[in-house]
């Protein structure tokens, strides 16, 4: 038995990596109205299969019509309660509360909306992908006014 066995501690050869919140990058998909932070992932920690992080989204906040390709995406509300406009007509409304796990399957066009003005919005992301892959969908012929491109 190694050292290592002995005290508890994982061997040298393990890379177990903590991601604090001022490790987190802003340098990944985004969208208007929603702030994502990258935490796991290959370019921060090697991460080979999975891409996780944090998002924010703002008192009030509504954010652009988008997709996220082939990669499936959970969702953790950690706070706040949001809402994800989503069908061909961007009519049907899902809301999830802090404590909900939301799942958006791949290349489902979609919105989302804080339902509070004064309290954020605070989630845990996690995708199929090793990108945060976001697609705008600026021409969307249902995108609500705040979407819609001047």
């Amino acid at each position: 038995m190694s050292a290592a066995a002995d005290t508890g501690q994982p061997s040298e050869a393990v890379d177990v990596r903590v991601v604090g919140p001022d490790d987190r990058d802003t340098r990944t998909g985004q969208t208007p109205g929603l702030q994502r932070f990258e935490a796991v992932s290959a370019r921060l920690t090697g991460s080979q299969r999975m891409w996780m992080g944090y998002a924010v989204l703002e008192p009030g906040g509504k954010t652009g019509v988008h997709h996220h390709g082939d990669s499936e995406t959970a969702i953790y509300v950690i706070s706040g309660v949001t809402r994800w406009w989503v069908g061909d007509r961007l009519d049907g409304v899902r809301e999830a509360r802090a404590g909900d796990f939301v799942f958006i399957p791949p290349d489902i066009v979609h919105w989302e909306q804080n339902a509070s003005d004064t309290e954020p919005v605070e989630m845990v992301v996690a995708r199929s992908s090793q990108e945060a892959i976001v697609v705008p969908v600026d021409d969307h012929p249902h995108a609500p006014e705040h979407a819609r491109r001047s």
